[in-house]
């Protein structure tokens, strides 16, 4: 009815989002539609967003806002909003919001070109699972991508509403995930993200509970693979066999472990498994296990209980943990949570200033650790001309994640976007804060 018309479509939130928004991109794509850049150019603004923070509700929100407000400029224009924020709060934001055309949740997004063309469909009654044959328009550079391997947790930490969106954790076959990498590797990726909202207990739903070592085993076997990473993990799910596949070359020794925070008390209120003291063990043995492993965490602060000695006991974690990459939520209360019922008793301005703490604890060790690299080789895979100075590649060493750790800059010397995607050994010759700089070695 539509096809061949222009759609915007705007992602927000999480990688698992903008794999979710590919594969939309892939259905619309196969249906004729046309993609644009602007949500003014766009006959159709489709918003794929994010419910797990206030702050992404309100980013949501303004964006919606915005869409109406074309809408208004231009009746024929249709809004349509999709992903996670819909699927926990439709039924106020239809109240909300009466003239967005439609909406659809993250159970049905193969039937976006249903609902883009206002056709009945039978819905979903679980949350949506791609797989390898599922068309998708990826929007990544050349070099990496990210392949969603589950849907859903069956966690039950306190303060999150991920299974009240995305329900049980399902994984996807580890057949379908090989194929899918393979196709990648034979367009040119060279690095394999593995996300979900939690990697290391892929497979336990279906009776493997070493499905995530042998779903690595399989990826190890494909030749033009540099490296695979895996995304998002428990710290009681590191297992040695896990710590052992780490040590390969083709899987990126880095782990992304969120401990959310490190006071015992707090911890147990989370419903968290480890407390500060079994983490700082925890980090030991898998430094000692896997030599030049880099470790990723995330830490919530401002929670319901959290006062200053309990602050303090967490900044002296970051202080002895040396995490190599960092990031810090404030304390977002959520409807339906069990947290919920414990309020919200931080003040904003008192989260946003620990926030800030925690990030200058971070920056110091940061800068530190990468200033070991200075003089040193690295394996970097290029991405292409930096943005902002095409003189400049920019690229990624194996323990720096996309989009959430910091890049390599390398001297162009001449080299062109036909450097990319490859993996290229680069002399670092200074380092900051978080980004390397380096040039070609000898």
């Amino acid at each position: 009815m539509t096809a061949g018309r222009k759609i915007a479509l705007v992602t927000f939130g999480c990688a698992k989002n903008l794999v979710d928004s590919e594969v939309m991109a892939g259905y619309l794509a196969q249906a004729g539609y046309r993609f644009v850049e602007t949500t003014e150019a766009a006959d159709i603004v489709l918003l794929n967003t994010c419910g797990f923070l206030r702050a992404a509700k309100d980013e949501a929100d303004e964006a919606i806002r915005g869409a109406l407000a074309l809408k208004a400029a231009d009746p024929a224009r249709r809004v349509i909003v999709a992903g996670c924020y819909t699927e926990r709060h439709r039924p106020e934001l239809e109240a909300l919001f009466p003239r967005v055309d439609a909406w659809i949740g993250v159970k049905d997004l193969d039937h976006i070109v249903d609902v883009v063309e206002g056709r009945d469909y039978r819905p979903s009654g679980r949350t949506f699972l791609y797989s390898h044959r599922s068309p998708r328009a990826v929007s990544t550079p050349a070099s990496w991508v990210y392949v969603k391997v589950s849907e859903g947790c069956s966690h039950r930490c306190a303060f999150c509403s991920i299974p009240l969106i995305k329900g049980e954790y399902r994984s996807r076959e580890p057949g379908s995930i090989v194929e899918e990498v393979r196709a990648f590797v034979a367009r040119g990726v060279r690095e394999i993200d593995l996300v979900s909202q939690d990697t290391t207990s892929y497979g336990k739903d279906e009776g493997r509970p070493d499905g995530l070592v042998r779903l690595l085993q399989k990826l190890i076997d494909i030749p033009a693979l540099a490296w695979a990473r895996i995304l998002y993990g428990y710290p009681e799910e590191i297992t040695d066999g896990l710590l052992e596949i780490l040590r390969e070359p083709k899987i990126a020794a880095y782990l992304d472990i969120p401990f959310q925070h490190s006071d015992p008390v707090i911890v147990r209120r989370m419903r968290r498994a480890m407390p500060g003291r079994r983490a700082l063990k925890l980090l030991d043995r898998i430094r000692k296990a896997v030599p030049g492993v880099a470790i990723r965490t995330s830490l919530i602060v401002g929670y319901p209980g959290e006062g200053r000695k309990e602050f303090a006991g967490l900044k002296e974690f970051v202080r002895e943990a040396r995490f190599d990459h960092l990031g810090v939520f404030t304390y977002s209360r959520e409807e339906g949570t069990p947290a919920y019922d414990d309020g919200d008793p931080v003040a904003e301005a008192v989260k946003r200033r620990r926030r800030d703490a925690i990030l200058e604890i971070q920056s110091g060790i940061s800068a530190e650790a990468l200033r070991a690299w200075k003089g040193r080789t690295a394996d970097v895979l290029i991405e292409g001309p930096w943005k902002e100075d095409p003189k400049l590649l920019i690229g990624r060493t194996r323990f720096q994640a996309p989009e959430v750790d910091g890049v390599v800059f390398v001297e162009s010397a001449g080299r062109t976007q036909k450097d990319a995607p490859a993996v290229r050994k680069i002399e670092i010759t200074s380092t900051g804060v978080y980004d390397l700089h380096g040039k070609p070695a000898s």
